[in-house]
């Protein structure tokens, strides 16, 4: 795909900055984003998905913008952590078997949001001798320390600790909640390395048999994958601090100073009913069970609808309107003639383009739908159409078949034209404010199982169940 003139107008806020900037790339050829992934012991809850879903339609903006093969997006697995090794324990499983079971299950329930697959997936226990090199290293710059078997990254060695967070010394101290063990020279100081205990997973070092700390992983991947500067590091807001304040201590100390990363990105909280999300109140929803439910597109969509960096309240009501949202848009799509995707148009690029304003975005595509359904001719509504699917493939969006998300793919030309002219005749009489008629076909409707759903864009219509 062509390099489109009007890359230089991307805007992202930066977290490290606090500004909105105008986006440019090291490389343009060689566009690199990291994102932090999942720690691979259980089934991810909707919060989880919500970075992977904004960082998904970044990656696709920054497709369009520079081409597919010129971006380089990473989003890791951590493959080896104290709970992994708690809930291998408990199930009587080996760890490999927990880590890859659950691996596999964030894929498949990802893919079911309709996120592309990152570029590259690196697991942490693939790439334990870069976690030891880049340990070492730190060690050899006067910047970790070896104590009872542990390595530590001593952070008042890292004069600009706090810079991402802008938190205070104190804060921070309590914020990171760290253990304050007696062989810690500060009690800020994190682990880079940590000792086995008997029966855990561990690899040789120069420090002994142990394994990383979770800080390390994320960095020495960054170096070893995309390079020691990289675009794009994406994360939740809770990840700001500990975990990239301490990314950015490790890496840039090991890296003689180098910026760790251009552009800091940071997606707000998922609330539950305007509750904070937690286990110890029983409302963490899982991606997993939620999927039985609603289609994974109406998912998506509810997660877009806000801001990427506003908090967003999850709850019923959302999805139901974002699967009601869909229908419409669908709805225009059924109605139109089959066309292929069309350039997104430029009203959805400049959207995206100020700092992923999907709710920006999604109203665009309304406008798209209202000129499909006011259109005059035949090629009027299929241009419309065209350009819907265009805009719905830069938001992850619209891709399905009509019929299917209707769940009337395969019925009977037959029963589907009688449905269609019964729908229609009910427009016409309510157009004509007959709505006794109206009342009536819509019995009829609802005694052949369907349910109508009316819309600026027309009526539309699926089975029932």
């Amino acid at each position: 795909m062509r390099t489109r003139p009007a890359m230089t107008s991307l805007r992202l806020h930066d977290t490290l900055s606090g500004e909105k900037k105008p986006f440019q790339p090291a490389d343009p050829k060689r566009v690199t984003m990291y994102v932090c992934g999942p720690t691979v012991y259980n089934y991810a809850h909707i919060g989880n998905a919500r970075p992977v879903v904004v960082f998904d339609v970044l990656f696709r903006l920054l497709r369009h913008v520079y081409g597919a093969d010129h971006v380089v997006y990473a989003r890791n697995f951590t493959d080896v952590d104290d709970k992994i090794i708690k809930a291998a324990a408990e199930s009587g499983e080996q760890i490999d078997a927990v880590t890859g079971k659950f691996a596999r299950i964030y894929q498949d329930d990802m893919a079911a949001l309709g996120a592309l697959p990152p570029t590259l997936e690196p697991k942490a226990t693939d790439n334990i001798g870069a976690m030891v090199e880049m340990t070492a290293r730190l060690i050899e710059l006067g910047h970790a320390y070896e104590a009872e078997g542990h390595v530590l990254f001593a952070v008042g060695s890292f004069h600009e600790y706090g810079k991402l967070s802008k938190r205070s010394r104190d804060d921070m101290i309590a914020g990171a909640r760290v253990e304050v063990a007696p062989y810690k020279r500060d009690p800020a100081d994190f682990v880079l390395w940590k000792p086995a205990k008997a029966g855990e997973p561990g690899w040789d070092s120069p420090w002994g048999r142990g394994r990383p700390g979770w800080h390390i992983e994320c960095s020495a991947m960054n170096a070893a994958h995309l390079g020691r500067t990289i675009d794009i590091h994406g994360g939740g807001q809770d990840l700001v601090f500990p975990h990239h304040e301490n990314e950015i201590a490790q890496t840039e100390c090991a890296h003689g100073g180098r910026p760790f990363a251009r552009f800091w990105l940071h997606n707000g909280f998922l609330s539950m009913d305007s509750e904070k999300m937690s286990k110890s109140l029983g409302n963490v929803l899982l991606v997993h069970d939620l999927l039985r439910h609603w289609p994974g597109e109406a998912l998506r969509y509810a997660l877009l609808s806000g801001h990427y960096r506003a908090p967003l309240d999850w709850n019923d009501a959302l999805v139901d309107r974002a699967r009601k949202s869909l229908d419409r848009l669908y709805g225009v799509l059924r109605r139109a003639p089959d066309a292929a995707a069309a350039e997104p148009p430029q009203a959805v690029i400049d959207a995206l383009a100020d700092d992923l304003n999907t709710p920006k975005a999604l109203a665009a595509l309304f406008e798209i739908a209202g000129r499909a359904n006011k259109a005059d001719s035949e090629a009027e509504r299929a241009q419309a159409a065209a350009e819907l699917r265009g805009a719905g493939a830069l938001l992850g969006l619209l891709q399905d078949d009509a019929d299917a998300w209707f769940g009337i793919a395969g019925m009977a030309d037959g029963e589907r034209a009688r449905i269609d002219a019964l729908v229609a005749e009910r427009a016409q009489a309510r157009a004509a404010k007959d709505f006794a008629r109206a009342d009536a076909l819509r019995a009829e409707l609802a005694a052949l199982d369907v349910t109508v759903e009316d819309g600026p864009e027309g009526a539309t219509w699926r089975k029932a169940g």
